[in-house]
């Protein structure tokens, strides 16, 4: 590991003031910033711990939505008695990832903000845009069946790996950022990620100094959550694909749909399209097909992840099946 400087800030202030310097990076629990310094990946001269700084924990919103501190661990946050009951998705969705001892250290800040699990990202004897601009994409022309099959272009088919993520973007989530002079801004979680384009090393659109402090979610809206998630093995696996599900009927119509994917882009794909066509229509398998048609519509394979597009397309209906029999049986 290259030698760096170890910085501990007491607050926010300090922290911003200490990140300002070149080529420094935050750190939060370390669960991936420190696995990737091992391999050189990242090569920071400062990192940031900002684990004891205090940002506020949990607390509910004037509208009943709740607010979580960016150090709140995965644990508590998946644990949470209000997560568990008006925002079960996101409890799914967290305790299928990774492990409990790596969910006990890893923040809600840090899991929106962990990087690429590409094979060729993490190996640095490799070409990888991301990793080195101007480089080259390993991926395209080598094993790929992890990679993206939506939003991906010729510069990176790399995929976001967050489970926490896919779930925020499907409650509307919105993430509340701090920068040096106390300037502040609010993100929809679902704009925090860009696509790669032919810059796939910016993966946010947050700047280098830029904090975030706070996550909210909004005012519960009921319905049957799940967080359904496709893998190799049963634990300690990254997504192949996922779908994060809130789904809500009426008198046998969708009253209420949101439907965000992991797996496949390179950020939480908020499932637009297939949203569109469901709202108000019949809950049935028919009308569940044809939103996962018209979601992959401009699905992409560009190598050996072809398998993904179909298997994208039966987890949605599986999804939304699964959510339908609960919502009737309600």
């Amino acid at each position: 590991m290259k030698p760096f400087q170890f910085i501990r800030p007491d607050s926010a202030d300090t922290a911003l003031d200490a990140i300002s310097a070149e080529n420094a990076k935050f750190m939060g629990g370390g669960t991936n910033l420190v696995d990737l310094m091992k391999l050189q990946v990242e090569t920071p001269d400062s990192v940031v711990d900002i684990h004891r700084i205090d940002m506020g924990g949990f607390s509910e919103t004037e509208e009943s939505g709740l607010r979580i501190g960016a150090d709140v661990t995965n644990t508590a946050l998946a644990n949470h008695p209000k997560v568990r009951k008006d925002y079960r998705v996101l409890s799914e969705a967290l305790l299928s990832g990774a492990t409990a001892q790596l969910r006990n250290r890893a923040t809600t800040g840090g899991n929106f903000l962990q990087r690429t699990r590409c094979y060729y990202f993490m190996d640095t004897t490799r070409p990888c845009n991301k990793r080195e601009p101007g480089s080259g994409c390993a991926a395209l022309d080598g094993p790929s069946r992890i990679h993206a099959i939506l939003g991906a272009s010729d510069h990176c088919i790399a995929t976001h790996p967050s489970d926490m993520a896919v779930a925020m973007a499907a409650l509307d989530a919105q993430l509340h950022t701090r920068k040096p002079g106390g300037e502040n801004r609010t993100i929809a979680a679902t704009e925090l990620h860009r696509l790669p384009g032919d810059t796939p090393n910016i993966e946010t659109v947050l700047d280098s100094d830029e904090l975030i402090e706070s996550v909210t979610l909004p005012q519960p809206i009921g319905g049957t959550h799940i967080y359904r998630k496709v893998r190799d093995r049963s634990s300690y696996a990254f997504a192949l694909v996922s779908a994060a599900l809130v789904l809500k009927i009426h008198d046998g119509k969708i009253e209420t749909v949101r439907l965000a994917l992991g797996g496949v882009a390179h950020k939480p794909w908020r499932a637009a399209k297939a949203e569109k066509c469901l709202a108000g229509a019949e809950a049935n398998d028919e009308n569940f097909r044809a939103a996962a048609e018209a979601e992959l519509a401009d699905a992409n394979s560009k190598g050996d992840q072809t398998f993904k597009i179909e298997l994208t397309k039966r987890t949605i209906v599986a999804a939304l099946s699964e959510a339908a029999d609960r919502e009737n049986a309600a």
